[in-house]
């Protein structure tokens, strides 16, 4: 239970951050919000199943869609590239 409280407060510190801050400072706040929502995930695949770790995760990547997009474009390159 503490884990999908502790998800939840994550998805609510994503969206203050994403309300009070600007383009310039998103980028720092995701980083942040990628360092601590990694073992909030492993702790919810611990504590509720791998199923609820997956949901968490699929909720993560549409709050931080930016991220996911560039490191998808990335990844594309890397693969191109080879």
């Amino acid at each position: 239970m503490a884990a999908f409280i502790a998800a939840c407060l994550w998805v609510v510190a994503a969206w203050l951050l994403s309300v009070v801050l600007n383009a310039k400072q998103s980028w720092p706040a995701a980083y942040a919000l990628i360092a601590a929502g990694a073992p909030t995930l492993i702790w919810l695949g611990l504590s509720a199943g791998w199923g609820a770790a997956a949901v968490g995760f699929i909720v993560g990547c549409l709050v931080l869609r930016w991220p996911v997009i560039y490191a998808g474009r990335w990844i594309r390159r890397r693969l191109r590239r080879d």
